[in-house]
């Protein structure tokens, strides 16, 4: 790490084993409001990170402000789907293939390629034998699913859908821009698991377009597609995840209020809808342990959390090291404080 990033990354999470520092999680927080303005942080909120799984809720909005979902009849339980970095469970599989029967679609048309599911790598177990993977397992199918959708209903090519130069794509660009606070030409454009252009943007920004996410129906510019997408996925946690996930789990915990949604390599946003902020965070060696324990601890300096909401994302703090034979052996402790916050 340079010297440079080294002062823009603070220590979020350190693990001690006997007693002796083993191991320290860099990273940094933004906690953003619907203007943009940071009302909290730890290192630098305008670390420039990759969005991500994080960027789903936001690319649905040219497909949702066209109308998308009641030109094809998309349920709620779809525009979660939308959403999703999800298991590739039964029931996910089935809202995918209902997402493209509805656009008159077989899967062979989705571009995100294929990987053993999730119900599978996030519990450390192999698929059975004659289990058979294909492009509606990959967790990015729904959103996968709702990109074709917005091609079918615009006459757009469905062949090079997730080119970043494609007319959907573009569409992607502007309203993510818009929605965060930028212009188009800010983003650092990379491809993502999925195919799909995926942009870095600092973290204040990332944070303040689920600030407005969680919003609502309050925001002024996207409050309709908002309001419909927030409200997807904290009414179905299940399908934008899965079982046994982090973000299932955050929004259950939060009743309704909580919207939250992970992204590949360490990062993590959290919206609260009755307070109409956000915030965004990247742990820099994208340990997941860490990242977790990281977001419940954030929400703790925030004073989001009540005694039975802290009771349920108690497991995700991870404080307990335990080895093979479940004995504790060290301590996950977070050693950050949130410059700014207000409790």
């Amino acid at each position: 790490m340079s010297h440079n990033a080294a002062m823009q990354l603070v220590p979020l999470i350190e693990l001690t084993r006997g007693g002796t520092l083993e191991n320290q999680h860099f990273g940094a927080i933004a906690v953003v409001n619907t203007q943009g303005e940071v009302v909290a942080h730890a290192g630098d909120p305008y670390w420039l990170s990759f969005s991500r799984s994080t960027l789903k809720a936001l690319q649905a909005l040219p497909f949702m402000q066209a109308g998308g979902a009641e030109h094809f009849g998309f349920s709620s339980e779809q525009v979660a789907m939308l959403c999703a970095s999800h298991n590739g469970e039964e029931m996910h599989v089935a809202q995918a293939q209902t997402m493209l029967d509805k656009a008159e679609l077989s899967y062979k048309a989705l571009k995100c390629g294929c990987h053993v599911p999730g119900i599978f790598t996030h519990q450390e177990r192999q698929p059975p034998p004659d289990f058979v993977i294909d492009e509606r397992h990959n967790n990015c199918s729904g959103k996968h699913a709702g990109f074709l959708a917005y091609c079918v209903q615009h006459g757009l090519d469905l062949e090079d859908y997730i080119d970043p130069q494609h007319p959907l794509q573009q569409a992607i660009r502007r309203d993510v821009a818009r929605a965060v606070g930028l212009t188009p030409a800010d983003f650092k454009m990379g491809i993502d698991g999925c195919s799909a252009p995926n942009y870095a943007m600092p973290l204040a920004h990332l944070a303040r377009g689920y600030a407005r996410l969680a919003s609502g129906a309050r925001d002024s510019e996207f409050g309709e597609s908002f309001a419909a997408l927030s409200e997807a996925m904290t009414t179905h946690p299940e399908l934008v995840s899965g079982t046994g996930r982090n973000d299932l789990a955050l929004m259950r915990a939060g009743r309704g209020d909580w919207v939250s949604k992970i992204g590949a390599d360490g990062v993590q946003v959290v919206g609260s809808k009755s307070r109409g902020e956000a915030f965004a965070m990247k742990i820099i060696d994208a340990n997941k342990p860490a990242l977790f324990a990281a977001t419940v601890e954030v929400l703790e300096q925030l004073g989001w959390m009540d005694n039975e909401q802290r009771t349920a994302m108690q497991a995700w703090r991870a404080r307990d090291i335990r080895n093979a034979r479940g004995l504790p052996v060290g301590q996950r402790q977070a050693v950050f404080k949130l410059q700014g916050a207000k409790v």
